[in-house]
């Protein structure tokens, strides 16, 4: 497993984005347990989750809850693990989500997150979406608050322009660790946020990261994008799966790129791993480059 880091924190650089675990169609508890567990066996040392993550309206921080017994079943090291959640979002249960990152409520939603994940001082809390309601500075101050009080370690900000990047900066200083924009092949609106993470050093995490790589080449290069394609071609010339080529992809975007790709198998996880140690050639990079482009 390659590392790399978010603010003085390493990490692997793939993580586990948990949210299937807890949302519709979730697995059960057993098999979610399993795919936890197969991460940390396969070196993930990043597992990112939300208070959110959830199916049912009275089961907010079921994700949360999930990862926690997990750890505590777990029976190998997990010291250098890096748990990041989020706050600002909620699900009433109808499939819906909402917006709300008032000061007052990331501060009491930091405080729940921090008991249901068992730990003294979250490693890394991140605003999940600017509620257009709050003034952004307001949103980021109450991370400030919680910064300066230690119950979070770090801040990060997700789904975000570079104007709101640039205005968390000068708020929170060195206490702005990372920034978590949907990011993937098929979806590149946020080149711009990209550059900007990396100029200040800031990990950018990409969520929905294998978004346009469809899961199997059975259907024939018809039944696909043409990005797709060029995924799955160099795919089966490597011997490995387009997945890992998508991850690969990424990581050569930019050092600061850390993609969370989800899971809900043991398999999927243990795949998306190994696209840490892939390689790809400059030809492979640059033909994947041209062909990953917004549709």
């Amino acid at each position: 497993m390659q590392y790399r880091t978010i603010g003085d924190t390493s990490v692997s650089a793939v993580g586990l984005g948990a949210m299937p675990l807890s949302i519709e169609h979730r697995p059960d508890e057993a098999r979610a347990m399993a795919t936890l567990h197969a991460a940390l066996d396969a070196g993930v040392t990043l597992i990112d989750t939300a208070d959110s993550y959830h199916w049912h309206a009275d089961e907010a921080g079921h994700n949360e809850l999930l990862i926690a017994r997990a750890l505590a079943r777990y029976g190998g090291d997990t010291s250098r693990l890096l748990v990041a959640t989020k706050g600002g979002r909620g699900r009433p249960g109808d499939g819906s989500w909402t917006v709300t990152a008032t000061p007052a409520h990331l501060k009491h939603a930091a405080e729940a997150s921090l008991k249901r994940l068992g730990v003294e001082a979250i490693g890394l809390y991140q605003l999940h979406k600017p509620d257009p309601t709050v003034p952004w500075a307001d949103s980021v101050g109450a991370l400030r608050d919680l910064l300066d009080a230690g119950t979070i370690r770090s801040a990060g900000i997700s789904n975000v322009t570079t104007g709101q990047i640039r205005e968390a900066h000068a708020i929170l200083g060195d206490g702005l660790v990372s920034v978590q924009n949907q990011y993937s092949p098929a979806v590149r609106d946020s080149e711009p946020e990209l550059r900007l993470s990396t100029q200040l050093g800031l990990a950018f995490l990409p969520w929905s990261p294998l978004g346009g790589i469809s899961r199997s080449s059975l259907d024939g290069p018809s039944g696909r994008r043409a990005a797709d394609t060029a995924f799955h071609s160099i795919a089966a010339e490597r011997g490995v799966s387009p997945q890992q080529i998508a991850l690969a992809w990424l990581l050569n975007r930019s050092p600061a790129v850390i993609p969370v790709p989800g899971a809900s198998r043991p398999a999927s996880i243990q795949d998306s791993a190994k696209a840490a140690d892939l390689k790809l050639s400059e030809e492979e990079q640059t033909q994947l480059d041209s062909a990953a482009l917004p549709s």
